[in-house]
């Protein structure tokens, strides 16, 4: 046997899995569809209950949403906003109290 045919050896890229993600794998259905829905009703809010000129309430939207939307979009640690949410909430909820016992070396040494 030659050593050519020994050497077939293919590397799978890391975004082969990546078929139900949104541009190109960056982006998962799941934080596309929570991004849109916060962004949409946290502009909504500002929009209506801001209280000055038009203009003044893009600059706002714009600096506040803009950001939210690529937090949002991101997820954190590999998971959407809301998942990440139910983390903390389960964790606050179920974690355990440590009680530690005094250990006194004078009265263990008698």
């Amino acid at each position: 046997m030659d050593e050519r045919e020994l050497e077939n050896v293919y590397s799978i890229p890391v975004n082969y899995t990546d078929s139900g993600k949104l541009l190109g794998g960056l982006l998962s259905w799941r934080n596309a569809i929570e991004t849109i829905i916060l962004v949409v009703a946290l502009g909504f809010v500002e929009l209506k209950l801001i209280p000055m000129p038009d203009m003044v309430k893009v600059v706002v939207m714009t600096i506040t949403l803009v950001p939210l939307a690529i937090f949002s979009a991101m997820g954190v640690d590999g998971d959407s906003l809301l998942q990440f949410l139910g983390r903390i909430l389960k964790h606050l909820f179920k974690r355990k109290k440590l009680h530690f016992k005094r250990v006194d070396v004078k009265n263990e040494e008698k």
